[in-house]
């Protein structure tokens, strides 16, 4: 089980040291020392299957889907942001749903997040956020401009920029879906896993200053 500790591995250091501009690869080490597993809902145990591994060759991040619905978080907090990642998912015989994210300012342990969703239906952002001193769920899904999302197998690029009280999804080049009025202005970011294989790489992000 991955443990969370001070994140004082080379990606702090590189990202500590980083002027404002300079992208910082998030790839983890084989041991995934500096990132965290968190169970989705917050209130459920890790599932102890493993369901992620790192080819450090291929400077790839796979998830089987094998283990639980979780979130594979690195432990570095980032406020202002620009984040880069491609992903695709692995064809599976007779499946058509496909599902995964990108989360961006997640709290600690998981009950203040915002997604990036991957599927065949389209990408766009939703999630849960304070308003007014309650937690609330957002879904953007109506406002999603187009689906932009490229079939089951092929490689797609997100570009997402969160900066204030705003994030904002570009999908393969266009943008496609913005969430006003958020609320939590720092958080982690992090990848998930829920059931189906999917690899991810040219994951990186950039302070904005």
């Amino acid at each position: 089980m991955l443990n969370r500790r001070n994140f004082t591995f080379a990606l702090a250091a590189a990202a500590s040291a980083a002027p404002a501009g300079e992208w910082t690869e998030l790839l983890p080490n084989e041991k995934f020392e500096g990132w965290t597993r968190v169970p989705i809902p917050p209130v459920l145990g890790v599932d102890p299957r493993l369901q992620w591994r790192v080819d450090a060759q291929k400077r790839e991040i796979v998830c089987t889907g094998t283990g639980g619905h979780e979130w594979l978080v690195c432990d570095q907090e980032f406020g202002d942001f620009d984040l880069q990642v491609d992903w695709r998912f692995t064809p599976r015989a007779g499946e058509q749903r496909y599902n995964s994210g990108i989360g961006v300012r997640l709290s600690k342990f998981g009950e203040i997040w915002h997604q990036a969703q991957t599927g065949q239906s389209g990408a766009y952002l939703f999630g849960a956020d304070m308003v007014n001193g309650a937690l609330q769920r957002t879904n953007l899904r109506e406002q999603m401009k187009e689906n932009r999302v490229k079939p089951v197998g092929e490689w797609n690029h997100f570009d997402i920029r969160a900066q204030g009280a705003l994030i904002s999804l570009g999908v393969n080049g266009e943008v496609v879906n913005e969430w006003n009025n958020v609320g939590l202005r720092r958080g982690l970011v992090g990848l998930e896993a829920e059931g189906f294989e999917v690899t991810f790489r040219n994951f990186k992000i950039r302070p904005l200053s």
